[in-house]
C-alpha cells in the first residue's frame, strides 16, 4: 500500500515531505512488525540489540557506555536494559580491572541460547526485505546514510 492510503492522506506539501512521513510511518510499522516476534521471547527489542552486542563481542566483556555507544536507539537507557537481563540471567556483570567504578558486562549461555532460539525467527522477519533486490537494498541504505551524513 501507499503511504497516501495507509494514513488516508492525499496531497503532501512537497516530495521531501513525503519521504519524511513515509520514513516515520514505515519505521513505526518495521518496529511495529519486530515487537511481535519478540514478545513470545519476553524480551524487547532494545534488549535484542544489548543481547546481539554482547554476542558479537564473544565473551569478552564490555562496560555499559560502550554498548550505549554501539545501540541502534541512541535513546535507551542502556543501564535499566542491562538491569532487565542480568534479572533473566540472559547477561551478568563482572567487575573491570582497570576501572573499579566501571561494570562490564557478559553475555550467558542462557543469553546465548535465547539468541541461537531467535535467530531462525529474525532471518525470517528480515526475510519480507526480499521483495526488493540486493542493489535496491544497497541503494535504498545509501540514500540512508546520506540524508543522516547530512546532518552531522
Amino acid at each position: 500500500m501507499s503511504i497516501e492510503t495507509d494514513i488516508k492522506q492525499k496531497k503532501f506539501r512537497s516530495p521531501y515531505q513525503r519521504l519524511a512521513l513515509n520514513l516515520v510511518y514505515t519505521t513505526n510499522w518495521l518496529e511495529y512488525k519486530q515487537l511481535e516476534y519478540f514478545k513470545a521471547y519476553d524480551i524487547t527489542p532494545q534488549q535484542y540489540n544489548v543481547l546481539r552486542i554482547l554476542r558479537g563481542q564473544q565473551s569478552n566483556p564490555i562496560k555499559v557506555s560502550d554498548i550505549t555507544e554501539r545501540m541502534l536507539d541512541k535513546s535507551s537507557n542502556t543501564s535499566r536494559l542491562v538491569d532487565k537481563l542480568l534479572a533473566k540471567n540472559l547477561a551478568k556483570r563482572t567487575s573491570c580491572p582497570s576501572d573499579r567504578r566501571a561494570v562490564d558486562v557478559v553475555i550467558t549461555e542462557e543469553g546465548l541460547k535465547l539468541l541461537k532460539d531467535l535467530d531462525p525467527a529474525i532471518e525470517e522477519w528480515e526475510d519480507r526485505f526480499n521483495i526488493i533486490t540486493p542493489e535496491e537494498a544497497e541503494q535504498i541504505s545509501a540514500l540512508l546514510d546520506k540524508l543522516r551524513e547530512s546532518q552531522d
